[in-house]
């Protein structure tokens, strides 16, 4: 199994982390592909947190290769922030990061554009709803990647022509945002100052920085395992997902191969990972979510607040639609069900089977935003266990009617589940 990749199902948040710390100890490599400093990867072992944003999960494991690809778009302060903390546990990634040249970096321009367009755009202005965003910059630089013109890989950094790239694109950047900005204001952005700390950023970079495309490829031609690990979640692909209420990538499993420059023929397996029920942060239509006292029941239960922002998650019930669609688009050939232990106090539970859209019942996930907006789901009820799982760590140790609710996610979905969470830690896990 050279290639085996870790894809989240639904909104994001699905716990991924765990997974891919859990598995990582089966691998030589660990590969993050796709996103920025937007997505949020927690961790507990031994009932200690680890948050990650830019570093692979894998790399709390001692002697794993941890890779970040040229699909990522990097904020160096924030992966400089990241391995620093590491260190200061203990755990030092001198030899075992490499970060991909071609990685589009995040600048101080992104950001405040990002701030910029937030004062005038607050809501979207065709239905009122938000589409969020984690005020990262993470957005403007995949623009500016898709434009070229503008755009400054990691390797830039390392080019004589680096600074007279930086003050070209600072005149251009402080002219739009300053029309932008209109009356309330935009303080000119700094070039000299902007290159004197990117500088000291690219030093200490610097022995990180490999073509990653040309390694993953050796490695894999080695027969050397590799385990590639989604950010945020499927149904938040900039193509294939509830557009425009998505991220600026493709974080299903269609964006493995661009973003990694792997070719799909080395993925042999991809893990889909789902939450008991479903989460999702910012605006856009949730069919199945739950605004009254289940969804902030599960809310707390399940310390739905965001990583990286801190935001509450809206919560709601399993939809089953939407995660049969993701698991088809992505490739899935195994299952992840994570926090079901979140669920063990309700005595009644509910899976979305199908949506009714305009008076029609369908199983197919909408293709459309507006049509998602318009459907109701249509549920069907399981009994709840009612008992405390937290300490399960074989499938026949739960209680039948927990059984029950995985074997009906299973069968719908089509896909066999071979992993149970049942608490955050790393040993609070059933291996099916």
């Amino acid at each position: 199994m050279p290639g085996t990749c870790v894809i989240g199902l639904q909104w994001g948040d699905e716990a991924k982390g765990k997974i891919v710390d859990l598995l990582t100890g089966q691998f030589d490599v660990v590969v993050r592909y796709s996103g920025g400093a937007n997505a949020g990867h927690t961790v507990v072992i031994e009932g200690k947190k680890y948050k990650l944003s830019l570093i692979p999960s894998g790399a709390l494991r001692a002697g794993v290769q941890s890779v970040i690809t040229g699909g990522v778009v990097l904020h160096p302060p924030k992966i400089l922030d990241e391995i620093d903390n590491l260190r200061r546990e203990g755990i030092k990634l001198d030899r075992n990061l490499i970060i991909s040249d071609r990685a589009h970096l995040v600048f101080p321009w992104h950001t405040e554009e990002e701030r910029v367009l937030e004062q005038r755009r607050s809501t979207d202005s065709s239905n009122g709803e938000s589409i969020g965003t984690t005020m990262r910059g993470i957005g403007p630089c995949y623009s500016d990647k898709a434009r070229r013109s503008n755009a400054v890989r990691l390797g830039d950094l390392y080019r004589p022509t680096f600074p007279d790239q930086v003050r070209r694109i600072v005149e251009e950047k402080n002219v739009v945002l300053t029309a932008l900005a209109g009356d309330k204001g935009f303080e000119p952005l700094n070039a000299e100052k902007i290159i004197a700390e990117y500088n000291q950023h690219a030093e200490r970079l610097q022995p990180h920085v490999a073509d990653t495309t040309s390694f993953l490829l050796a490695a894999l031609e080695s027969e050397h395992r590799v385990l590639f690990e989604g950010a945020q979640g499927a149904l938040l692909d900039v193509d294939h997902g509830t557009f425009p209420y998505v991220t600026s990538s493709n974080s299903s499993g269609v964006g493995i191969p661009c973003g990694s420059g792997v070719p799909s023929c080395y993925l042999k397996k991809v893990i889909g990972v789902v939450k008991a029920y479903t989460t999702r942060v910012g605006g856009g239509p949730f069919p199945t979510e739950d605004t009254g006292e289940t969804g902030e029941h599960i809310r707390q239960k399940g310390r739905e607040f965001g990583t990286v922002t801190g935001r509450p998650r809206r919560c709601g019930w399993f939809d089953a639609v939407a995660a049969r669609y993701t698991a088809r688009l992505s490739g899935v050939s195994a299952l992840a069900v994570m926090l079901l232990d979140v669920l063990s106090e309700l005595p009644e539970l509910r899976i979305c089977t199908a949506y009714r859209i305009h008076g029609k019942e369908t199983r197919e996930f909408p293709s459309h935003v507006d049509d998602l907006r318009h459907a109701e789901p249509v549920y069907e009820t399981l009994p709840g266990w009612q008992t405390d799982i937290t300490s399960c760590r074989r499938l026949s140790d739960l209680p039948p009617l927990a059984l029950d609710y995985l074997n009906r996610i299973q069968e719908i979905l089509a896909r066999p589940i071979e992993i149970v969470s049942v608490g955050p830690d790393r040993e609070q896990t059933i291996l099916g």
